[in-house]
């Protein structure tokens, strides 16, 4: 009974409110059409029948039809957007009283209003003329900076959030046109919101301390709050359908964000609170999403977004080592071995209590408290502030150090933000970014972190957050690939330039290359994070094939090989990767060993530990030694690939090493194809190509084969290529009927450094006959027969790299089996490689001078 009673009466008091309703809207529009009513009696009716009665009118919304409820709304904001400019300040309250009711309507009773295209640009409209005038240009002086401004910054507020919902409900329906609507009132008001801070809160902050200028910023939270959410809502209109804008929005776009990026930067001064950590946030991605869809230059803008980025870099580091407890000296050589920890290394917490997700611990965090101390009667609105930004549980994970405290996590956002604009910069307009690498990248010191200069490098060497090291990582990447690796060929070393003179940009660009070595030989020694790692073996490749050796100092190039080398040694402790890590590492030393022209540092290090033999040389891993102890690991393919690419390219690079080590190099091929031999069938020339791969497994053989070759062209004594210039020359109809002499020779240049040769060089040389001998007699026939074309290829051009010397020392036998092998090859074999390698290699021996010279 008592049950029915309360339903009876809880349906008598929502008609009464729907009744109530009704007849508030039903009399404004009787009064606001039949004539036409001054701006004083409109307010006056608004102010009547709607605000004072406002309680009554919302616990109505909730009971009545969806289009109903909109159409009575969207009278309110006509109502709004038609009144007369000259008494906009007038209607000021009027503004306030409706965003507050369209937000406690559509935020708190989580109505859904009926919205098509026609609504949707009167919703527009509309919250553009109120936000206009709320935000509109402040008085100058000490006017703009009274309190009696602060409260129009809670209506704003209002508009932003309830704005935000209604896309929220209508943007999956909306158009290009809506889109295109939705994202000039924001650039709007994020310039109006702009101007007002611009004028009120950062008003001489130039000549105020940090701490008051925090304070100063607090009383302008809301109007921060309102630019965070429009620069979000900004982004998603981008994530939308930013493909499909036209260039002139995406140019607008960017020139607002251009705007506000200058003032930071004219400022310089970033405020560490959580608030501003949001807009920071919020500002950067926006960038970030709008330029990872270039439709215009941005060549204009690339200095002054550089500018701004560089400044949060370090964001939110400086405040927290300060506080961090360790003396300067000590935290200076404590952090990198600090940073660089494994985070499952970090010591358990004393203080044990309930576990609590981390997206639920950052509702605890000391923000929340304190907004609700300072505006206790906005704590709905900010709720739902921090409702538009609540990361997911994956953003703040027990994974990152950083997710444990709320501001150093949000920090961290911001410097993640401005590494990943960075980036974009470069993708969109690699030549613009080159001019500033001077101010993103360190030339001195890049392993004292007490200096915390904002450069990318310390932001990898550094930052606690995981997360930004590997996006440094990525962008260091992408701005020492594509054009940068020509811009960087005038990099020169002076060790004699003096600090604070004129640095010329050959000179800066030697600095960073220097640094940037140093940093990174660093990390790879020392990182313990496998996420990471890979990205700093590939900007350690990209630095090594960038690099102009000859002209930076002579020890640089050696000691990159012998740190990699002792990570080699050192090994990876991630089971998972530890393959493809090591993998990694000897494919920078193939780059190292490949670099031209050759290092005589490298070559003294590598005949050094020749002359000490391999039983010395094995006690301290020495090149060598280390790349034939992997070329045999026939276990791991990849490991053993990787490694006899290193050693091919140490044969190519350095001739002579490879010749003194024929010995060892005939061993190791010799291993590979013996077991291979073993479980690769051989074929007929007319038999159909086989997929067919052994255990040794096609690249294993290849690359074996191919080391072979480069030791006999070395045993060879080949000094010279094969002349391109001439060929080029010979296609041209003004010079194919000259004759001119022509010298054809494979193997790569290699001219000495040193007057004298070695010993080992010499005999090496003299032998040469001998090891095509040994070579013929055992391996060169298997690959010849095998079923892979592209061994058979490799094999073909190892005759190719014979001189003509050593071609008649070998016997008559010898002679013909290579001869009748490539004729076979280049007639019969089905594969075009094959042939065209054959043809190659008949190219060659027929210029040997005896046969040139012979009766046919």
């Amino acid at each position: 009974m008592a049950a029915a009673s309360s339903s009876s009466s809880s349906s008598s008091s929502a008609a009464t409110a729907i009744r109530t309703w009704r007849t508030a809207f039903l009399t404004l529009r009787d009064e606001t059409s039949t004539s036409s009513p001054k701006s004083e009696s409109i307010a006056q009716l608004l102010q009547d029948l709607i605000f004072t009665q406002s309680s009554s009118l919302l616990s109505a919304a909730s009971d009545l039809p969806a289009h109903e409820l909109t159409s009575d709304l969207l009278l309110l904001l006509e109502l709004a957007a038609n009144c007369p400019p000259q008494h906009s300040q007038d209607y000021v309250p009027i503004f306030s009283n409706i965003s507050c009711l369209m937000h406690d309507i559509c935020q708190r009773q989580r109505v859904c209003l009926q919205i098509n295209a026609s609504s949707w640009t009167i919703i527009l409209q509309s919250y553009g003329k109120m936000l206009q005038i709320l935000l509109g240009k402040p008085k100058p002086g000490a006017a703009s900076l009274s309190p009696s401004y602060a409260p129009t910054n809670r209506p704003a507020m209002d508009c932003i959030l309830t704005l935000r919902h209604l896309v929220d409900i209508y943007h999956q329906k909306s158009s290009l046109l809506d889109n295109s609507q939705l994202v000039n009132f924001l650039l709007h008001v994020i310039e109006c919101s702009h101007l007002h801070l611009l004028s009120s809160s950062h008003t001489s902050t130039n000549q105020m301390s940090s701490s008051a200028t925090s304070k100063r910023l607090s009383r302008y939270s809301n109007l921060w709050q309102v630019q965070t959410i429009a620069l979000t809502m900004l982004g998603e209109a981008f994530v939308r359908i930013g493909s499909s804008f036209p260039p002139d929005i995406w140019q607008s776009t960017i020139e607002v964000l251009r705007k506000v990026m200058d003032v930071l930067a004219a400022k310089n001064l970033l405020v560490e609170d959580n608030i501003m950590s949001r807009f920071y946030a919020s500002l950067l991605n926006c960038l970030h999403l709008v330029l990872t869809d270039c439709k215009g230059s941005i060549s204009d803008h690339v200095s002054a977004f550089v500018v701004a980025l560089r400044m949060f870099l370090v964001y939110g580091l400086a405040t927290r080592m300060q506080f961090a407890g360790p003396a300067h000296d000590h935290w200076e050589k404590e952090l990198p071995l600090r940073s660089l920890k494994s985070t499952s290394e970090e010591p358990v917490s004393k203080n044990c209590a309930l576990y609590r997700p981390p997206h639920l611990r950052k509702m605890d965090s000391s923000y929340m408290k304190q907004s609700t101390a300072q505006d206790s009667h906005c704590s709905s609105d900010h709720e739902c502030y921090v409702s538009v930004f609540m990361s997911s549980d994956s953003e703040c994970s027990d994974s990152d150090g950083s997710g444990r405290d709320n501001n150093s996590f949000q920090s961290s956002k911001v410097r993640f933000g401005a590494i990943c604009c960075i980036q974009d910069l470069c993708q969109a307009d690699p030549k613009s970014l080159t001019s500033q690498w001077t101010m993103l990248l360190p030339i001195n010191d890049v392993l004292q972190p007490r200096k915390f200069e904002p450069t990318l490098m310390t932001c990898l060497l550094f930052d606690p957050s995981l997360k930004a090291r590997i996006a440094c990582a990525s962008t260091l990447a992408v701005m020492l690939d594509g054009p940068s690796s020509v811009f960087l060929q005038i990099a020169e070393y002076k060790e004699s330039m003096k600090w604070g003179s004129y640095m010329p940009l050959s000179s800066s660009l030697g600095q960073i290359l220097m640094q940037l070595h140093t940093g990174i030989l660093y990390l790879i020694q020392h990182e313990t994070h496998s996420r990471l790692l890979p990205s700093l073996f590939k900007i350690l490749m990209l630095l090594i094939s960038s690099t102009p050796y000859p002209r930076m100092p002579k020890q640089l190039l050696p000691k990159v090989v012998t740190g990699l080398l002792a990570r080699t040694e050192h090994g990876f402790s991630f089971k998972g990767d530890q393959i493809g890590l090591l993998a990694t590492t000897f494919n920078c030393l193939t780059a190292a060993l490949s670099t031209s022209p050759s290092s005589l540092q490298v070559r003294h290090i590598l005949l050094e530990e020749i002359s000490t033999g391999f039983v010395k040389a094995e006690e301290r891993s020495g090149v060598l030694f280390t790349l034939f102890q992997y070329s045999e690991q026939l276990s791991s393919p990849t490991i053993c690939f990787e490694a006899l690419q290193a050693l091919r390219a140490l044969t190519n690079n350095y001739p002579d090493i490879g010749a003194a080590c024929w010995g060892k190099v005939f061993t190791v091929v010799s291993k590979i194809l013996s077991v291979a031999a073993s479980e690769v069938p051989t074929r007929t020339w007319k038999a159909n190509v086989g997929d067919n791969v052994g255990y040794i497994g096609e690249k294993v053989i290849i690359a074996a084969v191919k080391v072979l070759d480069k030791c006999l062209r070395a045993v060879s004594g080949f000094k010279g290529t094969e002349d391109l210039p001439d060929d080029q020359l010979l296609d041209t109809p003004f010079a194919s009927d000259c004759k001119r002499p022509k010298k054809v020779s494979s193997a790569p240049s290699y001219e000495s450094e040193v007057a004298e040769n070695t010993k080992e060089e010499g005999q090496a040389f003299h032998s040469g006959s001998e090891q095509w001998s040994k070579a013929i007699e055992e391996h060169i026939p298997f690959a010849l027969w095998h079923t892979s074309s592209m061994v058979r290829t490799a094999s073909v051009i190892c005759f190719a790299g014979i001189t003509s010397s050593v071609f008649f020392c070998l016997t008559k036998e010898k002679q013909e089996f290579i001869v009748s092998s490539l004729a076979n090859a280049a007639v019969h074999d089905e594969v075009p490689s094959v042939r065209s390698a054959a043809c190659r290699a008949i190219g060659v021996i027929s210029c040997f001078r005896q046969i040139c010279q012979s009766d046919p």
